[in-house]
């Protein structure tokens, strides 16, 4: 896609579209929060949601008691939807509004959380730079989650192509600086009745 505005392409689908209307739509995030549980975290532990955009995840973390929080995103528009529905509770999160390959870390997370950001990345140039981030990114034994779609899973979504993952191209592209500790097939209902097939891998950093 030559010339496309990644950023452009999501600022106006969080200006135009309703977040129920979206299809990754989902109030509870059961299998992220599945993973948070099965990492054993302090409720102090450095933790960022990469796309987290206004999807839930932060609202459950923020009840369940964890106090470093970071999210971002690539759409400021998403990001203020977010802070919007928190209300005073948005003071108690970290936002960043950057397109995750221009991302330059200067800590270190115990938790990186990426649901349906990833494979967006469809240049082997931008992959190879979120490989690096996340090499950078993540303390030394810290966790990574990352879930795509499935080699079952849609071509497209959103209107742009995206790049599917099996449990084992995944573990191969982060086999350098990560471990696999383990990797979930899940269905995700769509709020118009559809179903998009995910791949969850949890790392841990080497």
């Amino acid at each position: 896609m030559e010339n496309f505005n990644r950023k452009k392409h999501w600022e106006i689908i969080y200006e135009n579209k309703p977040l129920e209307t979206v299809s990754w739509y989902q109030p509870n995030p059961e299998t992220s929060l599945y993973f948070i549980e099965q990492a054993h975290l302090p409720k102090s532990a450095k933790i960022i949601d990469i796309g987290g955009g206004d999807s839930f995840l932060v609202d459950h973390l923020l009840e369940l008691g964890y106090t470093n929080i970071t999210v971002l995103d690539i759409s400021e528009a998403a990001i203020e939807r977010a802070k919007t529905r928190l209300g005073t509770k948005a003071t108690l999160v970290k936002w960043i509004v950057a397109d995750v390959t221009d991302f330059d870390p200067t800590e270190q997370y115990d938790f990186w959380h990426d649901r349906a950001a990833f494979h967006f990345l469809t240049d082997q140039k931008d992959v190879d730079t979120y490989l690096k981030t996340t090499a950078k990114a993540i303390a030394q034994n810290g966790n990574m989650i990352i879930g795509t779609f499935s080699e079952q899973g849609p071509e497209k979504c959103s209107g742009i192509p995206i790049k599917q993952y099996s449990e084992e191209s995944m573990t191969t592209l982060f086999q350098t600086d990560f471990e696999t500790v383990s990797c979930l097939i899940v269905d995700h209902d769509t709020p118009f009745d559809t179903i998009q097939n995910f791949v969850f891998c949890h790392f841990r950093k080497k």
